[in-house]
């Protein structure tokens, strides 16, 4: 090796090693490697480049739908014992390079309303309890302040609009912090109609006046698990851009839960941006289902639109859907219909970890995508669309 050669590598792991640093106090770095890889988490034999470490680390990278927990008892765990999120869990979520979860979660039926309001109460409960290191990010300027701190950004939206009884209604719950609304969860409301429903007749008059409240206080329109006709009829209706924050792409596989590239064209049209998810079913009809069946929805979308309107929304949270306790994860399953098709596993291998954003990272450079296309997806794209809809 020569003496350039020898410069060379020393600058390249000082520029690795500040990014690490960038991405969070929690990464930890490891011996480097002569082939030009990191063993970048203590414990782990993953190893990364140090490209997918600085574009990770230099990103403010955001997930359109990743729950802190995804298991109800963990979950009530943590509001009713706000104590019980560690240091150890707070390494956890640094380390994860992700800077903005959207923590927005399903509900609906005759107590959403008071539901609602009791999520929200406890959200903004616990993220006061750990100010010094959770902030909510609720508008453009919001983006600033979590690019300064080392803070970990919540981002407060729900699953469904059953809550929202009449307009009014989004004006309580946008004052309590709510972001992003989905219109519907997987089945019929009063606004529209979701994706497992027998019939879709898209958006109602009530529908109307609610998108048209949302667009005017800056509330997302999230059409995620919509049917296709109020998926179609929201893309026409709202004033604002309209975001898919988490499904994936029916030209790939036939699930309801994923969408049509007419809808895809449809939603850039508006100036929106669909996050891809992780979910194996939506990913793949058979297996295997690998991390590379999930890149194939990404470049269909850059392809289909522009990558300018791809970002991610992993529909999971960190730990993934496969290591929730088995009773949960049972009862998870039975809530919905046979449509849903769900198999074996539910997370696929790469992608069902705290640190998938580094293999997501790796990945697109895998598929050849520039570093200026890999920081909008990883959340340029999302962070854009987000100050544009909340800029009044």
């Amino acid at each position: 090796m020569s003496k350039g050669e020898i410069i060379m590598r020393r600058t390249s792991r000082r520029e690795a090693v500040k990014s690490i640093a960038a991405a969070g106090a929690g990464i930890l770095a490891a011996p480097f490697l002569n082939k030009g890889r990191y063993l970048l988490f203590a414990g782990s034999p993953a190893e990364y480049s140090s490209r997918a470490i600085e574009l990770v680390g230099r990103t403010t990278v955001i997930d359109m739908l990743s729950p802190f927990a995804i298991s109800p008892s963990r979950t009530m765990q943590l509001f009713g014992h706000p104590e019980t999120f560690t240091s150890s869990d707070l390494e956890q979520f640094r380390s994860s390079g992700i800077r903005l979860f959207h923590i927005g979660i399903g509900n609906g039926g005759p107590d959403a309303y008071t539901e609602s309001l009791q999520f929200f109460g406890l959200w903004n409960g616990f993220i006061a309890h750990h100010g010094q290191n959770l902030m909510r990010v609720d508008s453009p300027a919001s983006f600033e302040e979590l690019k300064k701190s080392a803070k970990i950004g919540v981002l407060l939206g729900l699953q469904n609009s059953d809550h929202f009884r009449r307009p009014d209604d989004v004006d309580l719950f946008f004052s309590l912090g709510q972001r992003v609304s989905q219109l519907t969860y997987n089945a019929r409301n009063l606004i529209g109609n979701g994706s497992t429903e027998r019939r879709d007749d898209g958006i109602s008059d009530f529908g109307i006046a609610i998108v048209g409240r949302m667009n005017k206080l800056g509330m997302v329109v999230d059409v995620s698990h919509c049917g296709d006709r109020t998926t179609l009829d929201a893309f026409e209706i709202s004033k604002k851009p309209v975001l898919i924050t988490h499904a994936n792409c029916r030209a790939l596989v036939p699930h309801p839960r994923c969408k049509t590239d007419e809808a895809i064209k449809k939603m850039a049209e508006t100036g929106g941006v669909m996050g891809i998810t992780g979910v194996r079913m939506f990913v793949k009809v058979d297996e295997p289902t690998t991390i590379e069946d999930a890149l194939n929805h990404f470049d269909h979308v850059a392809k289909l639109v522009g990558v300018e309107h791809v970002g991610v929304g992993s529909d999971s949270d960190l730990q993934g859907y496969d290591r929730m306790p088995p009773k949960e994860n049972e009862q998870l399953r039975a809530g919905y219909k046979g449509s849903y098709a769900f198999r074996e596993k539910i997370d696929i291998e790469g992608l069902n970890h705290p640190k998938r954003m580094f293999d997501l990272a790796e990945g697109l450079i895998r598929r050849k995508y520039s570093d200026s296309e890999i920081e909008l997806i990883l959340g340029g794209n999302f962070k854009r669309v987000l100050t544009a809809i909340w800029t009044i």
